[in-house]
């Protein structure tokens, strides 16, 4: 048993990085590096937070967060602003240039998915994926903190 549970595992682990390749690979040109594009994605599903949080969040180094937030604040991506409750925090929040940053780049991966799905996929496996999805999100969030 433990067996065939380590081969659906090793055969979903397998599928997800080789699908997640060609995601990356259908990013617009010019988009924000991947690192930046997950902190773009918390912020959008999250809503403006503490640097700490965001670091937690992402799992990252305080000093690797540093970097990448000051590049982006550079870009106009988002910005940075006191907390009005503890002034030694900094909220971090996405801006609407960021907003449409984050939208052209999974627009573009959206697109790709679509079509690829429609040419490659029966009705039938693509009602399979579906329903596969609500499984595959569990397990992203499993051991996440809340929001």
């Amino acid at each position: 048993m433990m067996e065939n549970g380590n081969k659906e595992a090793l055969a979903i682990l397998r599928a997800v990085l080789s699908l997640g390749r060609r995601l990356r690979a259908e990013r617009p040109d010019g988009a924000v590096p991947l690192a930046a594009l997950g902190i773009l994605v918390t912020l959008a599903r999250s809503g403006p937070m503490v640097a700490t949080r965001l670091a937690a969040e992402e799992r990252l180094q305080p000093q690797s967060l540093t970097r990448i937030v000051a590049r982006l604040e550079e870009g106009g991506v988002i910005a940075r602003t006191r907390s009005t409750t503890d002034r030694r925090e900094i909220v971090i929040e996405l801006t609407a240039k960021g907003r449409g940053m984050l939208a052209d780049d999974l627009g573009a991966r959206q697109r790709w998915l679509e079509a690829a799905m429609a040419r490659a996929l029966s009705e039938d496996e693509r009602a399979a994926l579906n329903a596969a999805v609500s499984a595959m999100m569990k397990l992203a969030d499993d051991g996440r903190p809340e929001d």
